[in-house]
């Protein structure tokens, strides 16, 4: 699908119905992947319109020269949001790039029903740990060693199992970055108005870190507490940056419960009716 914001066809996947959930993937990367991590959840939990969005300079969205800073980024998804859910409430759903556009979003759209940041990037990345390879029991025999070397040094647990994740939800994207595209977008990296700098967000917060993340680190993930009172706070062990696909069934379990929080909170404040 797509949807033409401010002439920029943003192509998107759409799947299921109901309360909008707005899931926006990270860096070099597109959909995809976090689609890959979030569908299995939802297939059990009814009731939720999902959307995936590629990025700009990513899957099948542009790099459009009118895109020169993050700030036009979130601009563009805000757009983005008007156009395809308008003023109904939403969930949204960020991995690491991802995760540092919808924090800004979540200040930013008061219907923004909870916020979920998986392995998210911030404004600056503080010290992170070195790649170290935890699980090495992969047989990529006759993989291509582009992608055996992009999935060596991504994932920290390396079996058949990430290695098949690898190669349907993350390896296809390399060839569709726009690379000066992004390298332009990124230069202007910092937002203008820095999440952080915005009133504390008062619904429910879940923030997943990998312990072994050198990409993203972990420690930066706690600083967020002070932000999100209403924050579940995790450091998954045997996880780094590929985290979706490493813990997928305690990623998912948090992510149920914080869907579970998101209603609840959400039938406190509409005086008894819940999301469905």
């Amino acid at each position: 699908m797509e949807a033409v914001v401010s002439g920029v066809p943003v192509h998107f996947v759409e799947h299921g119905r109901g309360t909008p959930v707005l899931a926006l993937h990270g860096a070099g990367v597109d959909h995809r992947e976090i689609a890959g991590g979030l569908e299995p959840m939802f297939g059990s939990i009814p009731g939720f319109r999902r959307l995936y969005p590629d990025l700009p300079g990513m899957g099948r969205t542009p790099a459009h020269g009118s895109l020169n800073s993050n700030d036009d980024v979130l601009d563009l998804l805000l757009g983005f949001i008007d156009s395809t859910i308008g003023d109904e409430p939403f969930l949204i759903i960020g991995q690491s790039y991802g995760g540092y556009l919808a924090r800004a979003i979540a200040h930013l759209r008061p219907q923004a029903a909870g916020l979920a940041l998986i392995c998210p990037v911030g404004a600056h990345t503080g010290s992170v740990p070195r790649h170290e390879v935890l699980v090495s029991s992969a047989h990529p025999a006759g993989l291509d060693a582009e992608i055996e070397a992009s999935f060596r040094s991504y994932f920290v647990v390396q079996t058949d199992e990430t290695l098949d994740r690898h190669r349907q939800f993350v390896a296809p994207a390399a060839s569709l970055v726009d690379e000066p595209g992004l390298a332009r977008i990124f230069s202007h990296w910092e937002l203008r108005d820095r999440p952080e700098s915005a009133a504390r967000y008062p619904h429910p917060v879940l923030v997943l870190v990998g312990r072994q993340d050198a990409t993203a680190g972990f420690a930066d993930g706690w600083v967020l507490a002070r932000d999100y009172p209403r924050g579940t706070f995790a450091v998954l062990d045997r996880a780094g940056h590929a985290l979706l696909h490493e813990q997928p069934a305690l990623a998912q379990a948090f992510l149920a419960e914080w869907i579970e929080r998101v209603r609840e909170d959400q039938g406190r404040l509409r005086g008894g009716s819940r999301l469905p």
